[in-house]
């Protein structure tokens, strides 16, 4: 198989996931006219939000009214209004969000990466390496990105500290996952996108990869402690909201561990009482 044919592949692949979301949502004369990369752009846009709204409302239905003083204390659920603004917030990122999947998938579909489109081109040993260095990698970067927005002033003046106006429980809820100024969204996920230029990662890991993040965000700001070792859940990142200088990691809390911003739930509670 040629190049050309190899790359194919992709092009193919990223078709297949257009049909599949613009295909069942929109009539085929509004995106099929459309160039690739729009169709592209739009399959995001309209995959993300689905994704934001109904995960972030079935999980705020669920924690704050079925199993309402269950999780949460009833002084700490957000309000009406405060989810709303989160919402806002996070749609008018979302087009912005949108772009860098996009990108990616453009970048993937012109050979520029290492991305390879089957798990048999490597087999499933070799897949498993290179997700296991890809996920270690992405933890590494948005790691340092997340705590660089802290600590270079301007770049937390003008766009992190839209985030941080959600720093207490009660103000804190699902929807505050992707509830950023759209370059901070941007810079926190951009590691996944440099790693397919070190690390051979499968295509369609890569894209699950992405979405996973809108409902990995919406769960680590609930507020509710999970106690996984070592998943870097919504009681570490009540922390950060808190206190603003511990627990920037991701999916886990090795990288705050390594570097020394960790603080525990635990601890943090002891020393509460």
């Amino acid at each position: 198989m040629d190049k050309t044919q190899y790359l194919q592949q992709f092009v193919d692949e990223t078709g297949w996931y257009n049909n599949i979301v613009l295909g069942l949502i929109l009539p085929e004369w509004i995106w099929r006219p459309l160039p690739s990369p729009l169709q592209t752009w739009l399959r995001n846009y309209i995959g993300g939000s689905l994704l934001y709204l109904v995960s972030g409302f079935l999980w705020c239905f669920y924690i704050y009214y079925l199993k309402r003083n269950a999780y949460i204390p009833k002084d700490a659920i957000p309000s009406y209004r405060a989810m709303k603004l989160q919402i806002i917030v996070a749609m008018k990122a979302m087009p912005w969000y949108s772009a860098l999947p996009t990108l990616s998938e453009y970048m993937v579909e012109s050979g520029w990466t290492k991305c390879f489109s089957t798990i048999s081109e490597v087999g499933w040993p070799m897949y498993m390496v290179y997700l296991l260095t890809y996920l270690v990698l992405c933890e590494f970067g948005i790691y340092w990105m997340h705590r660089e927005l802290h600590d270079i002033k301007p770049l937390y003046k003008h766009l992190h500290a839209t985030h941080h106006i959600y720093n207490k429980q009660n103000t804190l809820s699902p929807f505050a996952g992707l509830a950023f100024h759209p370059l901070d969204g941007i810079l926190q996920a951009i590691p996944h996108v440099i790693c397919l230029f070190v690390v051979p990662t499968h295509f369609m890991t890569h894209v699950i990869l992405l979405f996973c993040e809108a409902i990995w965000t919406a769960n680590i700001h609930d507020c509710i402690h999970g106690k996984v070792w070592p998943v870097m859940g919504a009681g570490y990142h009540t922390i950060h909201h808190t206190t603003y200088r511990h627990n920037y990691g991701h999916y886990t809390i090795w990288m705050d561990w390594l570097f020394g911003t960790l603080r525990d739930p635990e601890d943090n509670y002891k020393k509460g009482e």
